[in-house]
């Protein structure tokens, strides 16, 4: 994968993500500011190499080319590593086809402490460029999968005992009236088309953000934003009431 500046090269060797190949503007090294990454860089023993402005503008893959590029691995990760633990909260993203919106998504999952997150059916790659801009090096840290078949998904979820809950736009359970304090694998819909409806008849809880006329639809980060910030929420009154309340005698 093609990791492109600073924070997503610094954000790759934070999450001992191998490089392979390091590029630096040949005028860039001298800036104070980056010395600390070139000093990691020379400790994980990281080659690198300069390049002149007409290189570096063929490497970077941005309008205004980067001053720094990187190709590494691509991280892996099988189920169990974000469903087999006391209280999962996986993403699901079934057919976002925008990289940045599908990389901001993966981005509000982590911040929100879900504990994976799934690319299903036609979703864009979540370790393309541009989606790694947008999940600003959350998909380097937050456990990430790629899976073709959408039906897998639910299979997976229901073999780790999830609770699934799919979102609707309308007749749906309001978000703030579902439980998210379990076992639970929220799934998250596409651009226009939203989720499949073999999705949607599998689930255990259909979920309808309220939302005020004539507003249809949301963007799907901010779905993901609003559902994984209100499991969030729930959570942590779970865990707080569970520390609070005293033992009966």
């Amino acid at each position: 994968m093609l990791l492109d500046g600073v924070h997503l090269v610094s954000d790759a060797l934070g999450a001992g993500v191998p490089l392979h190949d390091v590029v630096v503007a040949a005028d860039f090294g001298m800036q104070e500011d980056i010395a600390p990454l070139f000093d990691a860089l020379a400790r994980a023993r990281v080659s690198v190499v300069s390049a002149s402005a007409t290189v570096m503008a063929a490497l970077s893959p941005v309008r205004s080319s980067s001053p720094i590029v990187a190709l590494a691995s691509r991280p892996t990760c099988d189920a169990a590593r974000m469903y087999d633990l006391p209280a999962p909260l996986v993403v699901v993203a079934v057919d976002i086809q925008d990289p940045g919106n599908l990389g901001a998504t993966v981005r509000a999952a982590e911040a929100a402490g879900a504990t994976g997150f799934v690319a299903a059916g036609a979703c864009a790659d979540p370790f393309s460029w541009k989606a790694l801009r947008g999940s600003m090096g959350s998909a380097l840290r937050l456990p990430v999968r790629r899976i073709d078949r959408v039906a897998d998904t639910i299979d997976e979820a229901h073999h780790y005992r999830c609770r699934i809950f799919a979102t609707v736009p309308r007749g749906g359970v309001s978000l703030f009236d579902c439980n998210f304090s379990g076992v639970s694998a929220i799934f998250i819909g596409g651009e226009g088309a939203g989720l499949p409806a073999d999705v949607i008849e599998r689930s255990d809880v259909r979920v309808t953000i309220p939302m005020q006329a004539p507003v249809e639809s949301l963007n799907a980060a901010v779905t993901a934003a609003l559902m994984l910030y209100e499991a969030r929420r729930q959570r942590h009154q779970t865990h707080e009431n569970t520390k609070t309340t005293k033992p009966k005698p």
